[in-house]
């Protein structure tokens, strides 16, 4: 039994670990990664997250077959930055694959 746990988990960081090493870094992002964020409390009030839901929402009803391109790529940019100020202030968690998979095991251990 002990081998069979022993055994899952090098199977678990091995795979973890050829993922990490995958992916190229790119300049942008290591300097991000850099940084240390303020702990400063960002959250967004419920009339913020209603303004901004209502707003994609209009956006998403409007009838773009007469907008330009360039009217096209404002709405794309201000529907990212939308997403990105709720991603940022609306506390979003994310659990990896790997870790997730630790989780499970854990659980299912005890």
């Amino acid at each position: 039994m002990k081998k069979i746990i022993l055994f899952a988990f090098m199977m678990i960081f091995t795979l973890g670990a050829s993922t990490v090493f995958a992916n190229k870094p790119d300049s942008k992002t290591a300097s991000d990664n850099l940084t240390v964020p303020a702990k400063t409390e960002n959250k967004l009030s419920d009339e913020e997250m209603s303004r901004l839901t209502k707003r994609v929402e209009e956006i998403r009803d409007m009838d773009k077959t007469n907008m330009t391109r360039t009217e096209k790529r404002e709405m794309k940019k201000e529907l990212k930055s939308i997403k990105e100020n709720v991603k940022r202030n609306g506390g979003y968690i994310y659990i990896g694959g790997s870790t997730l998979l630790i989780i499970i095991l854990i659980l299912l251990l005890i």
